[in-house]
């Protein structure tokens, strides 16, 4: 670990950042150390730049990982250490989630992506509506359009015009 006797002040609109991103992916498991090095302790960091070190680091270690004898992943191994980093780093191991991809939306075989929710998922956001409500029970602080959202949810009503895709029993 160096400590740099000057670091460097940066903002994000100086886009010094943009080249961490491309040296990430160069990265091995003989250089990833000090790259890291370089951007813990040569720069002063503001509130987005260390947004950014961090986010340059994270690929730079699973670059290095992969430069390893046992790397070599494919784009979807790739795709399936994208969901366990969001879900793992953001504490998300509950809940279901998506990836919205617009471009899809120039297709229309992808109609249904923006239009339903599926059966799992509507499950899971009536049971989630119901513990909102159970837990907020005489709460002063919840807005009265949320607690009748949640209501709404719960009585089986799907928000926002989507629909609940059937499930493979029902198709």
């Amino acid at each position: 670990m160096k400590q740099s006797i000057m670091k460097q002040s940066i903002t994000e609109d100086m886009h010094v950042h943009d080249q961490w991103y491309i040296d990430a992916r160069e990265q091995t498991p003989n250089t990833i150390l000090q790259f890291m090095d370089h951007l813990i302790y040569d720069y002063e960091h503001d509130y987005g730049t260390i947004c950014h070190a961090i986010t340059a680091t994270a690929i730079a270690a699973a670059c290095a990982v992969n430069k390893t004898e046992q790397g070599g992943i494919t784009g979807f191994q790739a795709g399936a250490i994208m969901w366990e980093f969001i879900i793992h780093w953001m504490r998300y191991e509950d809940q279901p989630l998506a990836l919205v991809k617009y471009e899809e939306m120039l297709y229309p075989q992808y109609r249904d992506r923006f239009r339903t929710v599926s059966a799992d998922t509507w499950k899971w956001l009536q049971e989630k509506a119901q513990e909102n409500l159970d837990n907020a029970a005489g709460s002063m602080v919840l807005s009265s359009a949320v607690v009748e959202h949640w209501k709404l949810i719960v009585e089986g009503i799907v928000p926002f015009g989507y629909t609940v895709q059937a499930t493979s029993e029902e198709q």
